[in-house]
Order: structure tokens, then C-alpha cells, then sequence
């Protein structure tokens, strides 16, 4: 993972808390980690829960 490219999500804080950065590389799995310790973990979730997840964020059903 050390050539991946990250991203900011754009529902990061901008104040340099919250700051989730997610990888766009990958087409099974969306590799997800902490943007203030970019060399802590990476989380890897299917493709598909990651897409489930973000349209339930964008639709506000998980209150977030």
C-alpha cells in the first residue's frame, strides 16, 4: 500500500480532527486510515459495504 494514493473524504473536518482518508485504487476493496497517522492501520472494506455505507451517510439514515 505504499504506492497508493489517498484522499480526503469530503466529510473530514477541516479542522484537523475527523480526517478519514480512503483509496480510490482498488476495485474488490476500499482501503480506509486515519489521515493524522498515515502510517497506523489501514482498514479494508468490501466495495460494496463502502458504497452501502456512503449512500447511507449521504442520505442522513445513519444520523450522521
Amino acid at each position: 500500500m505504499s504506492v497508493t494514493r489517498w484522499r480526503k473524504s469530503s466529510y473530514s473536518n477541516q479542522d484537523g480532527g475527523q480526517c478519514l482518508e480512503v483509496s480510490d485504487d482498488f476495485v474488490a476493496v476500499v482501503p480506509v486510515r486515519d489521515s493524522k497517522n498515515p502510517h497506523g492501520p489501514i482498514l479494508a472494506f468490501p466495495a460494496g459495504g463502502w458504497s452501502s455505507f456512503v449512500s447511507a451517510v449521504k442520505s442522513g439514515a445513519l444520523g450522521v
